[in-house]
């Protein structure tokens, strides 16, 4: 399958460090458009801080378990659950999570609020 996507290249600004809005999120974006540039935002907002802005550390995946998520992954606090998460996400033990990893996270949490509330009627 030959997928070909029309969208301008993100350029790196300081004065505009937020992707979604480099990538032009606009009111005339389809609603998946705008989740998929928010995706990319909220990993953009915590992958970096200790290094590689293109990964997210143990550290970083736990504040952005903690603030985006809140309780629907795990207790903030706890550290076990947060070591399993990030083993299991780290799928090529680079001991980072890169942004293709985090999104199957994502995807699995998705598809589980979806079976849960297509399977409650």
């Amino acid at each position: 399958m030959g997928l070909k996507l029309k969208m301008s290249a993100p350029h790196d600004s300081p004065a505009d460090p937020n992707p979604a809005f480099t990538w032009g999120l606009s009111s005339n974006m389809s609603d998946i458009q705008k989740a998929m540039a928010l995706l990319i935002t909220s990993f953009s907002k915590y992958a970096g801080k200790e290094g590689d802005k293109n990964t997210l550390s143990k550290e970083e995946l736990k504040e952005l378990l903690q603030n985006e998520f809140g309780e629907m992954v795990c207790k903030s606090n706890d550290k076990e659950a947060i070591d399993r998460i990030f083993r299991d996400l780290d799928t090529n033990r680079s001991n980072s999570v890169d942004f293709s990893e985090f999104v199957k996270l994502v995807c699995c949490l998705t598809q589980m609020c979806h079976e849960y509330f297509t399977c409650k009627k």
